[in-house]
């Protein structure tokens, strides 16, 4: 007995044949390789502040200047979060590329645009349906 999960993921095979996959997974990894790296280097960033911001005695540092340094930190850290979120996305994308139901609209169950996966590939929402959300 088929469960309901099984006939749901049935339904939404990917538009896209093995080489096409591929194709997109290459976009994938290139992107995440990227990612990567902007991760480290933010986590690099992070580190040093943060080593800087505790060797500054409290009289020789001014007050404007100390809250520069925290924002920048912040803004970091967010960036930080922002990439290893990015490819959390782009992890979800390779696991759909694996179980072929990749390039499907998670809204409409329509193919998405081969241009609209080259450019965003970890979108689960064909530009109708991303239209549709505004």
């Amino acid at each position: 007995m088929a469960s309901s999960k099984d006939s749901k993921t049935k339904e939404r095979i990917s538009p896209y044949n093995d080489e096409e996959l591929e194709y997109f997974r290459e976009i994938i990894l290139k992107k995440r390789d990227e990612a990567e790296q902007e991760l480290n280097a933010l986590q690099s960033t992070l580190r040093e502040s943060m080593e800087n911001s505790s060797d500054e005695s409290a009289y020789s540092f001014h007050m404007a200047d100390a809250g520069t340094d925290a924002q920048e930190r912040e803004k970091t850290y967010m960036l930080f979060n922002r990439t290893k979120k990015f490819i959390r996305y782009l992890d979800d994308a390779l696991v759909r590329i694996d179980n072929k139901t990749y390039g499907v609209c998670k809204v409409t169950g329509k193919k998405i645009a081969k241009g609209r996966l080259e450019a965003v590939p970890h979108t689960q929402l064909s530009i109708e349906a991303k239209l549709k959300r505004r």
